[in-house]
Order: C-alpha cells, then sequence, then structure tokens
C-alpha cells in the first residue's frame, strides 16, 4: 500500500511538474472593433457604432460633407462597421449614403429609426417611408430598423400597426432586426418581457446623464436605480442592447469623465454594443483606446 500510494505521488507530482512547463494560454483581448451578436437577433455589429445624431445630426451635419466623409472613412479604416442614423436626423441619410459611397455594402452593418409620430397622420404608409429610407441610404436593407422616441408605457399597443410593418418588412427580408428607442422610464418599462423587441437601444452612462427619468427631462439626472436594473432585465431576456449618450451627449469634456463612463460600461456587462456620435478622428481614435484598455482591464 505504501509503494503504492508513492507511486502515485510522483506520477501526480510528474504531471504538475510537465504542467508548469506547458506555455500560458493567455485569453484573447477584445477590442472596440469585434464583431459581437445582439442578443437572440443573430445579427452581429462592431462593438463600437458611429453615430451621425448628437443633437438630431447637427453636430455631423455642420461638418460638410467632405469633412464627414473623411470622419466616416477613419471609422471605417479603424475598424468601425457600423454605423446608425435616423430619418430626424435632417439630411445625414444622405450624408451617411455618400460617405459610404463604393464601400461594399455586406462589410459594415446599417441601422436607422422611423418616427413614431408619423402613426397619426392620416393615411400614414410606414413601408413608403421604409422605401424612402432604401432610396436615400442607398442599401436595399437595414440590419436594425428601430421606433424612434417612444415616449409612453403603452407604446407596444399604441403602435401595433408600426409593429406589424416592421415585422412585415422583417419577414421579406428587408430589415433583418426590429427594435425600439425609447426616452424616458415610462417606455422602457415596456421593454422586459416583449417578445418582439430584438434590439434596445438605451442610454447609459455612470452618472445618469441624460439618461431617463420619469419626464424625460434633459437636465435632471436619470434614476440610476431603475435604469440599471431594467437594462439587466432585457439583456438577460435574450435583447440586444444597444448603449447610447455614453459621452452624456457631449456633456463629458474632461478625459476623467469620459473614461469613467467607458469604463463603467464595458464592465457592466449587460450592453452589446455602444454608439457615439463623432466629429473628429481623435475623438474616434480616443473612444477606441478607452474601450480596448477597459475590456482587458
Amino acid at each position: 500500500m505504501l509503494n503504492t500510494n508513492r507511486r502515485n505521488f510522483l506520477r501526480l507530482g510528474a504531471g504538475a511538474a510537465a504542467a508548469t512547463m506547458l506555455p500560458e494560454v493567455k485569453a484573447a483581448k477584445r477590442s472596440a472593433t469585434d464583431w459581437v451578436t445582439l442578443g437572440k437577433s443573430g445579427v452581429k455589429v462592431t462593438r463600437l457604432a458611429f453615430g451621425t445624431g448628437t443633437n438630431g445630426g447637427r453636430v455631423q451635419r455642420n461638418l460638410g460633407q467632405k469633412e464627414f466623409t473623411r470622419l466616416v472613412r477613419h471609422a471605417y479604416e479603424r475598424g468601425i462597421r457600423f454605423f446608425e442614423s435616423a430619418d430626424n436626423y435632417d439630411q445625414m441619410h444622405e450624408m451617411l449614403a455618400e460617405a459610404l459611397r463604393g464601400i461594399p455594402r455586406e462589410s459594415y452593418r446599417l441601422m436607422t429609426k422611423l418616427r413614431w409620430q408619423n402613426e397619426a397622420n392620416e393615411g400614414y404608409n410606414p413601408m413608403a417611408d421604409i422605401d424612402r429610407f432604401r432610396r436615400e441610404l442607398n442599401s436595399d436593407y437595414f440590419d436594425i430598423l428601430l421606433l424612434h422616441n417612444v415616449k409612453t408605457v403603452t407604446w407596444p399597443k399604441d403602435l401595433e400597426r408600426l409593429r406589424d410593418a416592421f415585422s412585415e418588412a422583417k419577414h421579406k427580408q428587408i430589415i433583418r432586426c426590429h427594435g425600439c428607442s425609447g426616452h424616458g422610464l415610462m417606455p422602457i418599462r415596456a421593454y422586459s418581457g416583449n417578445p418582439w423587441l430584438d434590439v434596445a437601444l438605451m442610454r447609459v452612462n455612470h452618472d445618469g446623464t441624460r439618461m431617463d427619468n420619469l419626464k424625460d427631462e434633459a437636465n435632471a439626472p436619470g434614476v440610476r436605480e431603475e435604469v440599471y436594473p431594467t437594462i439587466e432585465r432585457v439583456h438577460g431576456q435574450g435583447t440586444g442592447v444597444l448603449g447610447m449618450k455614453i459621452m452624456g451627449e457631449g456633456r463629458f469634456i474632461t478625459p476623467e469623465q469620459r473614461d469613467a463612463s467607458v469604463k463603467f460600461v464595458m464592465k457592466f456587462g449587460k450592453v452589446d454594443a455602444v454608439t457615439i456620435g463623432f466629429k473628429t478622428t481623435a475623438e474616434i481614435d480616443e473612444a477606441i483606446e478607452r474601450i480596448n484598455t477597459h475590456l482587458n482591464s
């Protein structure tokens, strides 16, 4: 028995010694430009998106087409392959289409948003708007189409006709997935348990700046104690979560503020991808660097 125990001890010791000689396997580094899957949708986007809607698109629009195109091309060269816009962002559909002209459509992902207020217009045809978006953005299809800036807790029922139109467009492969952009606590309370919601665009940062509150007041702090758990529930049900207002809609003017927000969102673990509106190449480079740093720290 003693000899047997001694043999086992020597065998295990030799195995442990051999294991210490094996090369260390390091976890692959993650980056801002990784392709990530949005929940159960199956749609893959880069973790960082180029947003075109800062202050309703005014910031990007005021760059002019030449400078805006240079900015979009810089983002693409750095590996950002996810671009987002909205019908509300005046002229940005056309400006983004021009900036992406000549780039293979299959190499990037495209998201836009439809004004839910149009539903109130007599005889409104949402498919006509979707077709117009396709012409303006020079694309046969959209990877993501959202109902934009819904305001009430009853939006799933109130906008059922629009949701049905989106579902039809998805069936026809005009869009790959659909979802919602809600502003305020009331609309995001209707996200949990909503099977129609493939993707949710949600406001999130470290201190609640320009995040959701009860009356959707721009200068009131976001109710983080409700918003963060809501994001967790929505992510947990398989809805893809896109984060917005990461830079507090431009209010995070110091490097320390921006770094704190990026760190929080990357460590939160319930946000699949984020969109940031850029106006300079330096901002793009900084965002990529900060995201890469905190993903791997």
